[in-house]
């Protein structure tokens, strides 16, 4: 078996109904520093090598959140959940442990519906960032 081709990058694509107020969202509720404007889409840097992708729904991309989820990982999920609610940002319940996981997380949803998640590992097993 071969070693597959390095792909060292990744986007995860979302699609919104209005790309203008989903892109305020992920600039200034999240903080994160949009790097490319395709007009009909932006992507923003959510980690080192890790990306999103928010497209204006068009022809048969529609926004369909079921099954879709973005996970941020974080040693500071409380602190999230703070910036959130001050944003206004739609928190799914308070931050709360999720034993058979051993994670703390909180759950939230952008304008769109998609669902993000704040969360961290309890496990001293899981990689550390390098």
């Amino acid at each position: 078996m071969t070693t597959p081709p390095p792909a060292p990058q990744h986007i995860v694509w979302f699609y919104a109904e209005d790309l203008d107020e989903t892109c305020r969202f992920y600039e200034e509720a999240l903080g994160l520093e949009q790097v490319f404007d395709e007009v009909q889409a932006r992507i923003f840097r959510a980690g080192a090598n890790a990306f999103i992708g928010i497209c204006l729904a068009w022809g048969d991309r529609k926004v369909q959140t079921d099954g879709a989820m973005f996970t941020f990982v974080t040693d500071q999920v409380d602190a999230w959940h703070e910036r959130l609610k001050a944003h206004g940002a739609r928190i799914e319940g308070e931050p709360h442990m999720l034993e058979q996981f051993n994670i703390y997380t909180l759950f939230v949803r952008d304008p769109n519906g998609y669902r993000l998640e704040f969360q961290q590992f309890l496990d001293p097993a899981w990689p550390q960032p390098e």
